[in-house]
């Protein structure tokens, strides 16, 4: 059962070929069993699970038929999930459960899904290898000794190694892309404000958005149609109707018109993920796609900016935490002043510090105009790239890394050296753009993913394009040795 997709598994649960309940204890056997190779959970909720698996296969015997009915999944530990701890990858929230559930984790119970538990990552996001996380680094199933990307790292390991068919995770500079690619994965980024980001614990507030991991292009068109939505609680939530991404996914690709950006392949590019990603394009020609060369002049400012504006919106967004209210409180403080210094000071880790530290002092009197305000203008910049070359084209792909999944430890101390491996992502979030990352073959043994860009709220369109590139290949189909 641990290899059938979601789709399958909709197909198979209204066949009645077993129960949500037969099926979510054989996962959270496989998770008793293989995690402790990965450490892709961080909370297991085996209890909850199966008391929700026995509702949904009630609801299926009292007539409902919804695809994600008893569906089991699984969900990043930052979205708030009522009851259940809900940790960021941080001791500072080690101790604190969620009073409520997210906007993504009650839609996704309302359509059935029976979640397994909560997922490890970066702590508070923060990160592109998972190895920040106060839990421990997660490994990747592919090679043990490698990361899985980050921030969802958890989600990515977790669905790669078939112990859950389906994971949410987010993505604030390509941390569902990045993982997804790392790990043979198709995972989606949809449009800034597509999907509620209430309940989702704010890493940058103008880049986060959560989204699917999944092993097939339909599966996270399942996952995304029940996610997306419009939030009232959410002020930056986009009040437009949701496409059926489901029956988008069969349109044939024949005028599809794709755009190669001449800054996506150069120096920084291992070469033989250059050779992949152009053999998708050759595969995307036979389906009746065209292909025109394209310009991003302003890419190469991407990263600087981007590690000016998420660090300074971080920096904001984590002041909530004091130790006052809630969360992780020093022993014994002198005073107020000491119980705040101390508590951040042994909640936070190095990675949340560094980038507290950067975002406070870019947005510090004196040099607001010189960093941030500049940031905001390169990010200007950047969007009207995109939009100026979706004028000729219908999409945009290139890499979704420069380079395989790095070892362990490879690069923890030359953050700047991890930073520039999220060159290609990034500029989907800086310009708020729907992006898909989507297996395409192999490098030494570790997969490689492609990654496909759309104007706005055409997520519609990047899972079609996806989903007849998987109906031609098989990469998506290959599984890790072991698992």
């Amino acid at each position: 059962m641990h290899q059938l997709t979601l789709a399958e598994i909709a197909r198979a649960l209204a066949a009645k070929e077993f129960s949500s309940e037969e099926l979510s204890g054989a996962l959270l056997a496989r998770i008793q069993a293989l995690d402790p190779q990965l450490n892709s959970f961080v909370t297991v909720t085996a209890d909850q699970a199966l008391e929700q698996a026995r509702a949904a296969d009630a609801r299926r015997a009292a007539g409902e038929h919804g695809a994600l009915l008893g569906a089991p999944i699984a969900h990043k530990d930052l979205f708030c999930t009522q009851g259940v701890r809900t940790s960021c990858g941080s001791k500072m929230l080690d101790n604190f459960t969620a009073p409520y559930d997210a906007t993504v984790v009650e839609k996704l119970k309302a359509a059935g899904t029976v979640s397994l538990g909560k997922l490890n990552m970066d702590e508070f996001a923060m990160g592109s290898s998972n190895e920040s996380s106060h839990y421990g680094a997660v490994k990747n199933p592919w090679a043990l000794d490698r990361v899985p990307g980050g921030s969802s790292g958890g989600s990515a390991a977790a669905v790669a190694a078939r112990l859950v068919p389906g994971a949410t995770g987010t993505d604030t500079g390509g941390s569902i892309r990045q993982p997804a690619a790392f790990t043979n994965l198709t995972g989606i980024k949809p449009t800034y404000g597509r999907v509620s980001r209430w309940g989702m614990v704010a890493y940058a507030s103008s880049l986060d958005q959560g989204g699917p991991l999944a092993r097939t292009a339909e599966d996270c068109a399942l996952l995304l149609g029940a996610m997306a939505g419009f939030d009232p609680k959410d002020s930056t939530s986009v009040d437009a109707p949701v496409d059926d991404y489901l029956a988008a996914l069969a349109q044939p690709l024949a005028g599809l018109r794709i755009g190669l950006p001449k800054e996506y392949f150069g120096a920084g590019l291992d070469a033989r993920i250059g050779a992949a990603v152009m053999a998708v394009v050759e595969e995307l020609k036979k389906l009746g796609a065209t292909v025109k060369d394209v310009s991003l002049p302003n890419m190469q400012h991407a990263i600087p900016a981007y590690y000016v504006i998420a660090p300074a919106e971080a920096s904001s967004n984590l002041s909530r935490f004091d130790g006052v209210r809630f969360g992780y409180r020093c022993e014994d403080p002198r005073d107020l002043t000491d119980l705040y210094k101390r508590s951040r000071a042994e909640g936070f880790g190095s990675e949340v510090k560094r980038r507290i530290m950067v975002g406070t002092y870019a947005l510090s009197a004196g040099y607001y105009d010189a960093y941030y305000l500049k940031a905001q203008k390169i990010r200007r910049l950047i969007k009207n790239d995109f939009v100026q070359a979706f004028e000729g084209v219908d999409l945009i792909l290139g890499p979704t890394t420069p380079n395989p999944a790095w070892k362990l430890g490879e690069k923890n101390n030359d953050p700047v050296a991890q930073y520039l491996e999220d060159i290609y992502t990034i500029t989907a979030n800086l310009a708020g753009l729907p992006g898909l990352s989507m297996p395409a073959g192999f490098v030494d043994g570790l997969p490689v993913g492609v990654q496909l860009l759309a104007p706005y709220f055409q997520e519609g369109r990047l899972l079609n394009v996806a989903h007849q590139y998987q109906q031609v290949t098989d990469w998506h189909k290959q599984a890790p040795a072991g698992f």
